[in-house]
């Protein structure tokens, strides 16, 4: 059985202060014995305003949550997912990029966003991720992490079963989502959704989320959530910020897959015949 930490965070619109709160959910997840922390999208940065915003992002070898995130996690020898960076990429647009770090402090893998919410809402909110983000090309999972094999998404993403599916037939055993959902989203679909996403892919889903108002004007979900295979929820960290704490425990992957193999059971999937 292995203790992990999630950090329910309201992250600002100064990358200096994302960076300390961090630093502090670190040390706290370590100090509470958790072998691995498990952060938000958008860690670091949550700014709408993207003429400010864009005065923020730096590339990874510039950015300070980062680094500060690394000397942490080397310090309290703890594995850390940070869920997401806005980091300035090579082509000038900017990648929606989770990190895990080993203990040491060293970046062991890196996934960038694959879908982009592009999407008004009928509270009269607009996002269009893709005016300022680029879109990741491949899931990743990462191997020898403190719960195994831990397959990479981020928020919107959820929305996408395929992307589950081709990372649960890569044997993982836990998927993080971390996220920044809406609050009429999140009330509609996070929960139901994330249990969904377990279930089918008979493995753990840890999802770390932003919570409440925040500097920006924008308001997010929260409840933080650990579901087991069998779509049991083992945390749900409600509205309010700071760390929680679950067990993962993987004989519980190859019991609930017994009982419903269905990932066994899969066949590929012809062309639709219309008649």
């Amino acid at each position: 059985m292995t203790k992990i930490a999630l950090f329910q965070s309201n992250t600002g619109i100064d990358p200096a202060g994302s960076a300390k709160a961090l630093a502090d959910a670190i040390a706290e997840a370590a100090g509470g014995g958790a072998a691995m922390l498990f952060t938000p999208e958008m860690s670091g940065l949550l700014d709408r305003n993207t003429e400010r915003a864009a005065g923020n992002l730096r590339t990874e070898g510039e950015d300070v949550v980062l680094a500060a995130c690394s000397v942490a996690a080397r310090e309290h020898e703890i594995w850390v997912h940070l869920g997401s960076l806005g980091i300035l990429a090579e082509d000038g647009k900017v990648a929606n990029r989770g990190f895990v770090m080993d203990r040491l402090g060293k970046i062991q893998a890196r996934y960038d966003k694959m879908h982009l919410f592009d999407v008004d809402l009928p509270t009269g909110e607009s996002w269009r991720e893709s005016n300022t983000y680029r879109a990741g090309e491949h899931p990743v999972v990462v191997n020898g992490t403190p719960v195994g094999k831990l397959g990479l998404t981020i928020c919107y993403d959820l929305r996408f079963p395929m992307l589950f599916a081709r990372i649960a037939e890569a044997d993982a055993d836990v998927i993080a989502v971390p996220a920044a959902f809406t609050v009429p989203t999140g009330k509609a679909h996070w929960h139901t959704l994330l249990r969904a996403r377990a279930i089918e892919a008979g493995l753990y889903v840890v999802a770390a989320a932003q919570v409440g108002r925040h500097e920006d004007g924008r308001t997010t979900f929260g409840h933080s959530l650990v579901i087991d295979p069998w779509g049991d929820v083992l945390l749900d960290m409600g509205e309010e910020t700071g760390i929680g704490f679950a067990d993962i425990e993987l004989s519980k992957i190859s019991e609930v897959r017994s009982r419903i193999p269905a990932l066994n059971h899969r066949r590929p999937i012809p062309e639709v015949v219309s008649r």
